[in-house]
């Protein structure tokens, strides 16, 4: 059975705030918990009124400390934003307070604008030229000491805490083959490359120390309800929040609209399609269809799903029906 997993945005429903939406991920994953997901992932974003977890470490210590058994990441760190040592200084310190449960995923892009991304002190003169030596100085720091080493993340040294590349293109999966990690690719909201890169990770996977064969996964946005209708007018939120965010006005998550994916223009409509083509959204047995489809369609080893739902009780129930239709423990009534 495919392994289910959840990628929390944390979002910041329109009229509420930060800690609210903290609270609420961290009963999301006590949830997800009980739905019997394997992992709950968190992603850095920045200047994204939206979105909560731009301190990603910070936030997944709050999860991983309200929570017991379900893995904890990244998903993901955008390492160019940071100094490596910093990175495994933080991640070395999640795995001691929650030994054998936490993940560490990376990206090359900025999570953000190029302001922003001044403001986050990030060199800009690397660029992505640079993010396979900060992914192998990263992988060192989290190793076994070597005889000679001057610097060293205490504590961080010696915790080996599983690293993932994350990609929407071709890129990520090339170095993730080299480097024989796990792959995970962001169909959720980028998936035009998802077949190629599925394709060139397997073909030129390197067994490593850390993975015997290549292991992929892939990423949904997954809108569940009891009705094929309900699910499409609780789409409508995140379909607001895509063309605010493509238009250059992220803003908080925005209540469901009626009608309004029909009343969009055609080039909106056409950006939605294309960013949500891999999306999942129905009642109970067009989710389980689509989902089969999917899996059946990337032969991913595991799915990770996102979804912008604002209503948080309705969120909540559409990680319960995508976790009955993926054959994992059924939800407590």
């Amino acid at each position: 059975m495919t392994k289910l997993s959840v990628l929390d945005l944390a979002p910041i429903t329109q009229g509420g705030s930060a800690g609210e939406a903290l609270a609420h991920s961290l009963e999301l994953a006590r949830n997800a918990e009980r739905f019997g997901y394997s992992r709950f992932w968190l992603a850095e974003h920045h200047n994204m009124p939206g979105i909560a977890s731009a301190a990603t470490a910070v936030v997944m210590a709050h999860v991983a400390g309200g929570t017991k058994t379900i893995r904890v990441g990244a998903g993901g760190v955008m390492l160019p934003n940071h100094a490596p040592l910093i990175i495994a200084e933080q991640f070395g310190t999640l795995a001691a307070l929650f030994p054998g449960r936490i993940d560490l995923g990376l990206g090359r892009a900025p999570g953000t604008d190029q302001v922003t991304m001044r403001a986050l002190r990030r060199n800009l003169e690397g660029g992505a030229e640079s993010f396979p030596n900060e992914v192998l100085e990263l992988l060192h720091y989290l190793g076994p000491e070597q005889p000679g080493q001057q610097v060293r993340a205490f504590p961080g040294v010696g915790s080996n805490v599983p690293l993932w590349i994350l990609g929407s293109s071709t890129y990520g999966a090339q170095l993730a083959a080299m480097l024989g990690l796990p792959y995970a690719f962001a169909s959720h909201f980028a998936p035009a490359e998802l077949e190629s890169a599925l394709a060139i990770y397997r073909e030129r996977f390197k067994p490593s120390a850390f993975l015997e064969k290549p292991y992929v996964m892939v990423g949904a946005m997954v809108t569940a309800a009891p009705s094929d209708e309900e699910a499409q007018f609780l789409e409508s939120s995140m379909q607001q929040a895509f063309v605010n965010l493509r238009s250059g006005r992220a803003a908080q998550l925005p209540p469901p609209v009626e009608g309004y994916y029909e009343n969009l223009d055609p080039g909106a409509r056409g950006m939605i399609g294309h960013a949500l083509a891999c999306a999942i959204v129905g009642g109970p047995a067009t989710v389980k269809q689509k989902l089969a489809d999917f899996l059946a369609r990337t032969g991913a080893d595991e799915l990770i799903a996102a979804n912008q739902i604002f209503d948080h009780d309705k969120r909540v129930r559409s990680f319960g029906i995508l976790a009955e239709a993926g054959g994992l423990t059924a939800p407590a009534a």
